[in-house]
């Protein structure tokens, strides 16, 4: 009975002990990645760049040539509400637009003074617009944005989704379009499409190569393996008749989608494309790992009083992904400065004078790239210091962002970077996030962590319970939540037989590592003591290939010193009660 009891207690810290390990996703927004079936995937360099006309269609799977992963495309929809827009007092850097706005533009207003029924349909629909009006310019615009991302061709101009699947935004403009068809139709705006349709073909044209050079420039520099993208959809739609210099960005659920207008030269913000392209990267390599972020919640703490949006106050993961994006695009900028040419001649003096000039011109370049990140990090995006010194060692080793990002996160001194993000003075006004995402809650194994962590066991188990009945489902995780369950139930030998079988088929590191941490403290806490057995698993779980650092941390400590079950502090005199069951207790596990 006595070793019943103890072994129980055990298994308790042990599972309090993995609370700390595999922490829940913060329940607010989050990336569109699916995380129950989210993994690290990621796109090859020199991922291809196609060509494709066809309607934009967020969150419904898209259509798209040779199933292509990165689309160049054109939305007749998006224009006819753009051009209403611009019909109706929409002026914003019109100045620095693409010719093509100011000729739409005429040509409707001609349209509109040589018919009652179209000035009548323009009154119509400039009435919506002016009812609809926002204080926020820039979500004002948006919202017209997001419902042109939803709409079929016209004439028919009917939204492609259920409302429950549409943002929220959309359905604040959705009652616009009777106005909408009409003034289409009124206008023959159709026609208007047509003559300028050659326009935006050379449009996306002159994209192609920029857009490819992004791309595997970017792939190169994260050194990501090839691999496929996973049914994830970049989408790069070209609307000259919106403002160049307002960007907008959506993620609906694993469609990735950026509206660019080009200026008047024809040039358009590739550095908006990239931020949405890192997104597209680099959200899967860290969604992957949002069961293990809980550790890095008191880094929100800072950031209560920082001028960014609600959500990356809230969502640790959302903070993340913002700053680690802000810290590749400080590494990678463009400095301004003119990197001195290397000599032709092999004289020592010349060769001297190159390498004093290289010192200068490097200096002076991470001088300009440290202010940026200074700037970033007082507009609220707090942990930019943090990835930008952690990419500079990155640049140093073989593996890639994929590889590394573990030791990123697991290896982060949670402590000393709440320290340093206290210290900074915000400024007034942040630069604001453009990319706006879809909300979605925890589903899958996810959600499951999160009961757990809540202390809703049996809802955990459930969830874990149905992904092992499901062959498309991972079912190395889904045992691996059962066998935390049953530590927390106080069901050791099943819980040591369930871990096992986590590592028949676990293929993610953090899994694998942590299995083989329990298995050890389980061995080290038995009566007697396995401890052969125990030293054994710490080995296997430092000996795995891309271990996080916080399973390298507790594996040495098992090392070190065996396992052993925390001091518990008594709240009553009596330890037992007559029938031999344990009091409640409180207690404090150890930390690994």
């Amino acid at each position: 009975m006595r070793f019943l009891l103890g072994f129980t207690l055990v298994c308790a810290a042990l599972a309090a002990s993995a609370s700390a390990q595999q922490p829940a996703p913060a329940s607010g927004q989050t990336s569109g990645q699916t995380l129950a079936q989210s993994s690290s995937s990621s796109s090859g360099a020199g991922a291809p760049v196609q060509h494709n006309a066809a309607a934009v269609h967020p969150g419904a799977g898209l259509e798209e040539a040779g199933g292509a992963s990165i689309t160049l495309q054109t939305s007749e929809a998006l224009f006819d509400l753009a051009v209403a827009l611009n019909a109706c007092g929409y002026d914003a850097d019109l100045a620095n637009s693409s010719p093509i706005r100011t000729a739409v533009r005429q040509e409707v207003a001609a349209a509109i003074a040589q018919s009652p029924q179209a000035g009548a349909a323009a009154a119509a629909v400039c009435s919506y617009i002016r009812d609809h009006e926002l204080n926020d310019k820039g979500r004002e615009l948006a919202q017209y944005v997001s419902l042109g991302l939803y709409l079929t061709p016209p004439p028919a101009l009917t939204t492609i989704a259920d409302q429950t699947e549409m943002p929220p935004d959309a359905l604040q403009v959705v009652n616009i379009l009777p106005q909408l068809r009409d003034f289409e139709t009124q206008t023959h705006l159709h026609s208007i499409w047509l003559k300028h349709r050659p326009e935006y073909e050379a449009l996306r044209e002159r994209l192609h190569d920029p857009v490819t050079a992004l791309v595997t420039n970017t792939d190169i520099y994260l050194k990501l393996p090839l691999s496929s993208y996973q049914d994830r959809r970049l989408l790069i739609l070209v609307e000259p008749m919106l403002a160049p210099n307002a960007p907008n960005a959506r993620i609906y659920a694993n469609d990735y989608v950026i509206v660019t207008s080009p200026d008047a030269a024809g040039a358009v913000r590739m550095d908006q494309i990239r931020h949405l392209y890192l997104h597209y990267t680099i959200e899967p390599l860290i969604y992957a790992r949002a069961n293990s972020m809980l550790r890095l919640t008191p880094l929100l703490r800072p950031v209560a009083n920082a001028p960014v949006e609600y959500v990356y106050k809230t969502d640790v993961v959302a903070l993340v992904t913002e700053c680690m994006i802000k810290a590749i695009e400080a590494r990678t900028m463009e400095t301004g400065l003119i990197q001195p040419r290397k000599p032709d001649s092999k004289a020592r003096q010349d060769e001297a004078r190159y390498d004093e000039e290289m010192s200068t011109y490097e200096r002076e370049a991470e001088q300009t790239r440290r202010k940026q990140v200074e700037l970033d990090m007082r507009e609220g995006w707090t942990l930019t210091q943090f990835f930008y010194e952690e990419l500079i060692q990155l640049e140093h080793l073989p593996e890639g962002l994929d590889e590394y990002m573990g030791q990123m996160v697991y290896g982060m001194d949670v402590d000393r970077e709440r320290h340093r993000d206290e210290q900074i003075a915000f400024l007034p006004v942040g630069s604001g996030e453009y990319v706006r995402r879809a909300p979605r809650i925890p589903t899958g194994l996810t959600l499951a962590e999160k009961k757990m962590l809540e202390g809703d066991l049996d809802g955990a188990s459930e969830i874990a319970d149905k992904a092992l009945a499901d062959p498309r489902q991972d079912h190395a995780q889904a045992m691996y939540v059962k066998a935390r369950v049953e530590l927390l139930e106080g069901d050791p030998e099943t819980s040591l037989n369930d871990f096992r079988d986590v590592l028949k088929t676990a293929k993610d590191p953090h899994t694998q590592a942590w299995a083989h941490i329990y298995l050890g403290r389980l061995y080290d806490t038995k009566e007697p003591a396995e401890r052969s057995a125990a030293l054994a698993e710490y080995k296997a779980a430092l000996n795995i290939p891309g271990v996080p650092q916080d399973a390298r941390a507790a594996a040495g400590k098992g090392l070190q010193t065996p396992f052993s079950v925390p001091k518990l502090k008594h709240e009553g005199e009596e330890p037992l009660d007559p029938s031999g069951k344990a009091e409640k207790q409180s207690y404090k596990p150890d930390q690994p």
